[in-house]
């Protein structure tokens, strides 16, 4: 693939990951909750790399025309921000300096990162758009190839970018519990919001 290429896919991409979304959310929410965001983080990147995934073979375009597929997808993935945001609500951020957390907490994050990547539609969407955009017919590599290489491309800004806005709210708010109560409440109220959005959306289109 040509650098250049490459160049403007990253620069492209990382505004979209620069930009406050359902993963700062939970980031923020994890590391204000736990010892480690890294496990939270791990979860979200896996949802993204499954997303590219699914571009690379072809199956966002499937889901994209059939609005039966696109209607469930939504409402699954709307209902489970708005379930995570409520227990961001009701149960805030208490940070711990004790024990380093079970390795069956650990799983439990990454499983919630996934899930709040990996049912975004609109993370679906973007990349149906945006991927394929940036591939060449014309080069070496097949097109499913230059999806996942620039898909990578992707999760690498995600990886750098959550992990800071995570450790950084961690930091920031270490010797303020009430104000990361308050923070957590907020990052619950956005994810709450988003997938009102995205259910209000869908039953106007």
């Amino acid at each position: 693939m040509a650098i250049g290429a490459v160049a403007a896919f990253w620069s492209v991409s990382l505004l979209f990951v620069l930009t406050p979304g359902a993963d700062w959310a939970y980031a923020i929410a994890a590391g204000l909750r736990h010892r480690t965001v890294l496990p939270a983080v791990g979860g979200m990147l896996a949802g993204h790399l499954a997303a590219t995934m699914v571009v690379a073979a072809g199956v966002a375009a499937l889901v994209e025309r059939s609005p039966s597929v696109l209607t469930a997808l939504t409402v699954v993935g709307a209902a489970y921000l708005v379930w995570l945001g409520i227990g961001a609500i009701t149960r805030p951020a208490q940070l711990r300096t004790g024990a380093e957390e079970a390795a069956g907490s650990w799983v439990r994050q990454a499983a919630k990162g996934a899930g709040v990547s990996g049912l975004n539609p609109k993370v679906f969407l973007l990349f149906l758009a945006l991927l394929p955009q940036f591939t060449d017919p014309d080069a070496a590599w097949p097109a499913a190839m230059q999806i996942t290489a620039l898909g990578l491309v992707h999760v690498a800004s995600c990886a750098v970018v959550y992990t800071g806005v995570g450790t950084g709210a961690r930091v920031v708010l270490a010797a303020r519990p009430t104000a990361a109560r308050a923070v957590t409440r907020v990052s619950g109220l956005a994810m709450v919001g988003i997938g009102a959005l995205l259910l209000l959306e869908k039953l106007i289109t």
